[in-house]
């Protein structure tokens, strides 16, 4: 099923991956990251809300979408695993890097913030262009 040229499926699917990705990447990592937020991880259970998985959820279904249309124009109609990764590679070093990092250091943020959660988006464009390049857009 095609939306735009784009397979809904495969969208879907790499969207799930993603989220259970990030799902188990902050639970391994809760203490250092809630820390380095200076909070700990049962006040942000008790904070949280069920909207932010949602929310978290529509962002990795948009990112899916728009990781697979930018594969689609760039590669054209060789969409591989390979070329995914490097291009998702590219778009983490170039966009998600230098944006977390302007913002974590202009929030006086501590390093292993950026470090945490850069390797949590690094992740998700990884296992996104995995499996956009394997099933194809």
């Amino acid at each position: 099923m095609d939306i735009f040229g784009v397979n809904v499926l495969v969208i879907l699917g790499a969207a799930v991956a993603s989220y259970v990705f990030g799902a188990a990447w902050y639970m391994a990592l809760s203490k250092p990251w809630a820390a380095a937020l200076g909070t700990t991880p049962e006040q942000m259970s008790a904070e949280g809300s069920t909207s932010s998985y949602v929310i978290a959820f529509i962002a990795q279904l948009v990112m899916a979408y728009v990781l697979a249309g930018v594969f689609a124009h760039v590669m054209k109609d060789e969409v591989t695993v390979y070329g995914s990764i490097i291009s998702a590679l590219m778009i983490w070093v170039g966009f998600i890097v230098t944006t977390m990092t302007v913002n974590h250091r202009f929030q006086n943020s501590p390093w292993s913030l950026t470090a945490i959660d850069s390797g949590h988006w690094l992740g998700v464009l990884m296992i996104q262009a995995a499996v956009i390049g394997f099933f194809g857009v």
